[in-house]
This record gives C-alpha cells, sequence and structure tokens, in this order.
C-alpha cells in the first residue's frame, strides 16, 4: 500500500483531515471500504498497464531498478566505488516512469543512485509496423 494512504483517508474528494465548509459535507461523508481501495488500486494499474502498451513503442530501453520501472530513449550507466563499496549512478533522458501515484510520468531527465542491480534491455523495433 503506498504511504499516504496510510495517512489519509480519501472520500468523495475531501480529505478527512481538512474541515467541512458545513455540516452536509459531513453527513455526505462516507469512508472509504478496504475493498473500494483496492477496486481503484486494480483500476489505477491496468490504467497504467494500458497507458504502457500505449506508448512502450517509443521508447530504445527498458530499465528496472530495486524501486522503479522506465521506459527510456538514452540510458548511462556509471559505476562508482566509494571506500571499497560499488554503488551505480543512472542516468536516463526522454524517459517514462511506472508509477502509478505521480501525476505526470513522462520525464525529460531521471538520476538515480543505487546500490542495488540495474537491468537494462535494449528493445527491438521493427523496421516497419503496419497500421492493423
Amino acid at each position: 500500500m503506498h504511504p499516504c494512504w496510510a495517512e489519509w483517508t480519501w472520500t468523495s474528494g475531501v480529505r478527512d483531515d481538512e474541515p467541512s465548509m458545513s455540516s452536509k459535507n459531513e453527513d455526505e461523508r462516507k469512508p472509504m471500504s478496504a475493498e473500494d481501495l483496492e477496486k481503484y488500486e486494480t483500476e489505477m494499474e491496468l490504467s497504467l498497464y494500458r497507458e504502457y502498451r500505449d506508448i512502450v513503442g517509443q521508447f530504445n530501453y527498458v530499465v528496472e531498478t530495486e524501486r522503479r520501472f522506465y521506459l527510456a530513449n538514452s540510458v548511462e550507466l556509471i559505476p562508482h566505488n566509494a571506500d571499497g563499496e560499488i554503488y551505480f549512478e543512472l542516468r536516463m533522458s526522454d524517459a517514462w516512469v511506472w508509477d502509478m501515484y505521480r501525476p505526470a510520468r513522462f520525464v525529460k531527465h531521471v538520476r538515480v543512485i543505487t546500490f542495488k542491480d540495474v537491468n537494462i534491455e535494449e528493445l527491438e523495433k521493427p523496421d516497419l509496423r503496419l497500421p492493423e
């Protein structure tokens, strides 16, 4: 579960910790059930998958870190050694981030520092794609 759900419960577009404008609004608000939250997250994941499917052909690389999944057109992986500790600096440009909680998933530049594995795959591009 995303951290913001632990802090706030969303109901009818009004945050529970915000003061209401009238007592009428208090009566109309209903707490979001666990089932409603699960349904919302499932719909968001499906929407994100559809967006991914529609745009994946516009990118050259798929990049996976321990925290995120990216599509990018330019990727640079720079290993660093600091006091015997190896870490990686990952630079991407013209990227898309798989994250349903981000309002804007297209980003111009991304820089990631990680001690974990990084997977980079170059996507195959067919020479000619015919419309279906």
